[in-house]
């Protein structure tokens, strides 16, 4: 009878070693499908949006940004360094190619006015709500004619 002792951690390593084979092959992609997007942040300010993308490592030659009054479309692309190692072993988990991200805005903005800062890899877009949009008080009127009646004026303060 062969006795064989079974070695769960050489197991446990070659199923590791499997199951990142299967995700990898699930994350590869062509070259003309997005790599990654970026992760994004969008704050209210009242008067203005302000939407913040992590773009680490990415020139702003390499970046197309366009607003359009309802959205905001980043695309670029993360080009990867050309290196060659003559000793040693080289190892990359960065993602590189082409990405596109369309983010769409809660409230409509004015497109024509964006102003936008590109800093360590962050961009900053400041967009200005519409007139229509910004906060607005409403006036209630209790002076009606009819009681319990509540007459509404909408008005604009800024």
């Amino acid at each position: 009878m062969l006795v064989r002792y079974w070695q769960p951690w050489r197991e446990i390593e070659t199923l590791r070693r499997q199951m990142d084979q299967v995700f990898d092959e699930l994350t590869q992609t062509s070259s003309t499908e997005a790599a990654w997007t970026p992760a994004v942040e969008l704050k209210d300010t009242g008067d203005a949006l302000v939407l913040r993308a992590q773009l680490p490592g990415i020139d702003a030659k390499d970046l197309d940004i366009q607003v359009t009054k309802e959205a905001v479309s980043i695309a670029g692309e993360h080009r990867e360094e050309q290196k060659t190692e003559k000793d040693g072993f080289f190892r990359s988990e960065f993602r590189y190619g082409k990405f596109q991200r369309v983010i769409p805005l809660p409230v409509h903005v004015q497109n024509d006015r964006v102003s936008a800062d590109y800093k360590d890899g962050i961009l900053s877009l400041t967009l200005p709500k519409v007139e229509e949009v910004r906060n607005k008080a409403v006036k209630i009127n209790l002076t009606g004619s009819q009681p319990n009646m509540a007459t509404i004026e909408a008005g604009s303060h800024n």
